[in-house]
């Protein structure tokens, strides 16, 4: 057997490893990165604006001059960690956080140039990510806001972030999702292993117990107590072996009854037809021994046909010609077939019949071999001397039929058996040898393709009693 499946989970738990682990070196650390540049950006471009706004009377000739607001502008360079620059629209240097330029228009002899400034180059954006001009040795971010007076541009605030100051929070997240992954995966890996044992052992198990069925063995059983789906396919796979089981003993026991029941009258034949023909038994005795091997025959014929009938009514699909006739003439009719067997027996029939007539629905020629089952089953069991009583009754929409004899009973163990094929009773067989354990298989097969019911009531010493019902014929509702 391929044993694959906690290998392809493994194999989804690793893909799942790697998967989680690249994302989060790639695609977490980019949409990271992202973040923290767009944050920082809009956080300095608002603090750009306001000293834009307080910047707008410096490029006019006069005004106050820029040391006079240098502290507050070097405090929030101080505060933000940045660098701020003031720029004209031609890219001369008014102010630089980082250094002692601090010049008013007025005073401005040959000030500090930005070689290449060019506003346009931010695009449509408010900011911009590089050395800016060659202006740094590392990676900067860059947010600009125009200072205005009378709706004229006059210059630029430029406040400068270092990247590594904007990223800095960056690995520290990025180290917090490594550590969220890192216990979703220990927790996958426990699950793995939970799973493992509660669901792969037990499926492992059950593979293997079907191994063994398939094999015809049938006393493996799976050792799992859940109260779940798989526990439930478990106790279903145990009760098919059960069943399975059995059925191949009960095949056995057929097979074994077959045998039997065909061996004995087969033995007799052979051995009165070779006693015959080596002399054995004379030629004037031949005739009584050609009728015993007649009966041997008979008695073979029929156990062929009961075996051919049980098949048929084993068949899901067996026809039944439903018609509606008068049980209690047909009883009177069966009865009367016994009467040899009475007379020997000193038997005699008492019936207690509903009305002159009453007819019921169903298959008049299966419901007659029915009757003539259980009347035979009467006659062999009962005590010579002794009375069989059929009765007929009608109770709601009902009639039911009871063969009653008062003959030696069945075991109390052996009740529920006797419908079984070739199922005999020690008395069965002690008492009569001839009959092939058929005939209540057969009745039962029969009724029940009725869909009605059969029982019986025996008490051992006493005597048994069958019932079976049948529906009662539209005529006497």
């Amino acid at each position: 057997m391929k044993r694959k499946l906690h290998l392809k989970l493994l194999a989804c738990y690793l893909v799942f490893a790697v998967l989680a682990i690249g994302l989060l070196s790639t695609l977490t650390q980019n949409m990271t990165d992202q973040f923290l540049r767009e944050n920082e950006a809009q956080q300095m471009y608002r603090e750009s604006t306001l000293m834009a706004s307080d910047l707008k009377e410096v490029f006019i000739e006069g005004s106050t001059e820029l040391k006079d607001i240098r502290q507050s502008l070097e405090a929030a360079a101080k505060y933000m960690s940045a660098e701020i620059w003031i720029i004209d629209i031609h890219g001369n240097l008014y102010f630089d956080s980082n250094t002692s330029i601090v010049q008013t228009y007025a005073e401005l002899g040959e000030p500090k140039v930005l070689e290449g400034f060019n506003i346009q180059d931010f695009g449509n954006s408010y900011y911009q990510t590089g050395k800016f001009y060659d202006s740094f040795r590392e990676d900067t971010l860059t947010v600009f806001s125009t200072i205005t007076n009378n709706y004229k541009v006059q210059g630029y605030v430029l406040i400068h972030k270092p990247m590594t100051e904007v990223l800095a929070q960056s690995t520290g997240i990025v180290d917090i999702a490594f550590l969220s992954v890192t216990i979703v995966l220990i927790c996958a890996a426990i699950l793995l292993v939970v799973f493992n044992f509660i669901v792969y052992k037990p499926i492992q198990k059950i593979t293997n117990a079907a191994e063994q069925y398939a094999r015809g063995n049938f006393s493996q059983r799976i050792a799992i107590d859940s109260n779940d789906e798989i526990g439930y396919l478990a106790n279903t796979l145990n009760y098919m072996a059960t069943e399975l089981d059995t059925f191949e003993e009960e095949q056995r026991k057929f097979i074994s009854n077959i045998s039997h029941d065909f061996r004995s009258p087969l033995t007799s034949i052979k051995g009165y037809i070779e006693a015959m023909i080596d002399g054995t038994i004379p030629v004037e005795m031949q005739e009584k021994y050609l009728n015993i091997i007649l009966f041997e025959t008979e008695r073979l014929n029929k156990l062929t046909h009961n075996i051919l009938d049980l098949n048929q009514f084993g068949n899901r699909g067996m026809s039944l010609d439903i018609t509606e006739f008068d049980i209690n003439q047909m009883i009177r009719t069966t009865t009367m077939t016994f009467e040899g067997v009475c007379n020997k027996k000193g038997l005699s029939f008492d019936l207690l019949l509903t009305g002159s007539e009453l007819f019921v629905k169903g298959d008049m020629g299966k419901i007659q071999q029915v009757l003539y089952n259980l009347i035979d089953n009467a006659t062999k069991f009962s005590n010579n001397n002794t009375s069989i009583t059929i009765e007929t009754n009608i109770r709601n929409e009902k009639v039911l039929i009871s063969v009653k004899d008062t003959g030696i009973g069945i075991p109390s163990d052996s009740t529920k058996k006797i419908w079984e094929r070739f199922y005999k009773t020690d008395q069965s067989r002690g008492k009569d040898k001839k009959g092939s354990g058929l005939g209540l298989a057969i009745v039962k097969e029969i009724v029940q393709a009725h869909n009605e019911n059969i029982n019986v009531i025996s008490t051992e010493g006493v005597g048994t009693e069958f019932i079976f019902t049948l529906p009662l014929s539209e005529k006497e509702v």
